[in-house]
């Protein structure tokens, strides 16, 4: 599909038309079937209650569903959560960790995909810090004799897209677990746990998927879910939670087994449309025009002399750039822009711009006028 083709789904994205929106990494602005699908579920709750309990009900497992297609899992290896961080922690408390066993993490990591890892230090597990841009030798010999590496498909600040294939070879060679933090990634990149040998992965909707905040998805392959017991646990973690006077613990026989009570059932009505949504355009499709974005970003920013915090390469470039200008505060300029209808972060000294596939390369051109 070329670009002009994507064109035409700019129209499921009115923020676009008030505002230049680069600002994906942090909280994207719903899509059209996302918001009216949620807008369908407080209508009919608001006249009906829950008379129509029953869709609820499909609109979880519908969401199930589609984050399996995203990443080419089962529904029964899809967990529904309230965020990233959940999923991250529902994998770190749940492993039954003995003293001396190591996890291989990375120090550019958001704290999400930091701390879950220390807090197990207590028990006398050792983490190791790498580099993302370490070779792949150098993880290989960290990964040899640990039990879990943990990484994220793209890093939050300096965009840097892993090689997950590759990586998941080595953890899968080692009989090390794999799990992924996929939230700055999914969405906008095909990922496929089955090709890169992932055994988890956690990602909230409210950023590359263009869903809403407070609802997220944890895969979990069979074969780990029998190697993490819930950490939280609650009437639905049970394989008869439907009767409600059985007192029978055993665990659901998927990944259910991992949701503690009651769901975010309109955050599951949005994120089932908005995936739904990128299933239909492709991921395959959007990947490129990010990556064209984001390389439009780079190079007008190193012609004006700013400094970028990573190198782009076709292989590791994403949709997020983070840019710093000499002598001006990250702030300052993320505010000017906003006075202009464009948005943008600031982190740290760096300002991060992250468009998503509907932007248009015009409105890069006018952003950086503005930088």
């Amino acid at each position: 599909m070329g670009f002009e083709n994507l064109e035409r789904y700019r129209d499921a994205f009115p923020a676009a038309q008030s505002l230049i929106y680069l600002n994906h990494a942090a909280v994207a602005p719903l899509s059209r079937p996302a918001a009216e699908a949620m807008q369908w579920l407080t209508e009919d709750a608001l006249l009906n209650g829950s008379a129509h309990y029953e869709k609820w009900l499909e609109a979880y497992d519908g969401l199930r569903r589609a984050a399996a297609r995203l990443v080419n899992a089962t529904p029964e290896e899809i967990a529904l959560m309230k965020n990233t961080s959940e999923g991250i922690s529902t994998v770190a408390q749940g492993i039954d960790w003995r003293p001396g066993d190591r996890v291989v993490a990375f120090k550019e990591e958001f704290p999400s995909n930091q701390y879950p890892w220390q807090r197990l230090e207590p028990k006398g597990v050792r983490v190791e810090w790498l580099s993302v841009t370490d070779p792949l030798e150098r993880i290989h010999d960290a990964a040899r004799g640990a039990r879990l590496l943990a990484l994220s498909f793209v890093q939050y600040l300096t965009g840097y897209r892993a090689d997950l294939t590759r990586i998941g070879e080595i953890c899968r060679d080692l009989g090390v677990i794999f799990f992924v933090d996929a939230i700055q990634g999914l969405g906008a990149f095909p990922l496929d746990v089955r090709a890169s040998h992932i055994d988890a992965l956690a990602a909230d909707g409210h950023k590359w998927m263009c869903g809403p905040e407070g609802c997220a998805i944890l895969y979990i392959s069979r074969r780990l879910q029998e190697q993490v017991y819930p950490a939280e646990f609650g009437w639905t973690n049970v394989a008869g939670f439907e009767n409600y006077g059985a007192r029978d613990m055993t665990l659901r026989d998927d990944a259910g087994r991992y949701e503690c009570g009651t769901l975010n059932t309109v955050g599951c009505f949005g994120l089932r449309a908005a995936i739904e949504f990128l299933l239909e355009i492709g991921v395959e499709n959007i990947a490129p025009k990010v990556q064209a974005l984001g390389d439009r970003i780079d190079a007008a920013a190193r012609r004006k002399g700013f400094d970028v915090a990573a190198e782009r390469t076709p292989a590791t470039g994403a949709g997020i750039v983070s840019v710093k200008k000499p002598a001006e505060v990250s702030a300052a300029i993320v505010a000017r822009l906003k006075e202009n209808r464009v948005m943008a972060a600031a982190r740290g000294e760096w300002v991060r711009l992250s468009p998503h596939f509907y932007v248009d390369f015009g409105e890069i051109d006018r952003a950086m006028e503005l930088m």
